[in-house]
């Protein structure tokens, strides 16, 4: 695998984790205790951290690409492994 490629799915990785992370341990100012600030809106957080966000998306990102990168090298699961025609009855 070259590695450029290796770059561009590291990121798509990436960014999928960034985005399934992003709403864990957020909370509201009501959740908090804090005031709002008046023209804000209820569900806005309170406590949004991008470092946390980038942190826990970069582990989740390396442990997916691993487990993605390892099943490349060994061949785990193969295209034939994911064909379900058989079970449809379409060969």
């Amino acid at each position: 695998m070259r590695w450029t490629s290796i770059v561009a799915i590291f990121t798509l990785f990436w960014v999928l984790s960034a985005f399934l992370v992003l709403p864990f341990g957020v909370r509201t100012h009501h959740e908090l205790g804090m005031d709002l600030i008046p023209g804000q809106v209820h569900s806005a957080p309170g406590n949004f951290s991008p470092r946390r966000i980038v942190l826990r998306a970069t582990i989740l990102a390396v442990v997916s690409f691993a487990l993605y990168y390892a099943n490349y090298t060994h061949h785990w699961i193969t295209i034939d492994d994911l064909d379900v025609s058989h079970l449809l009855g379409l060969n």
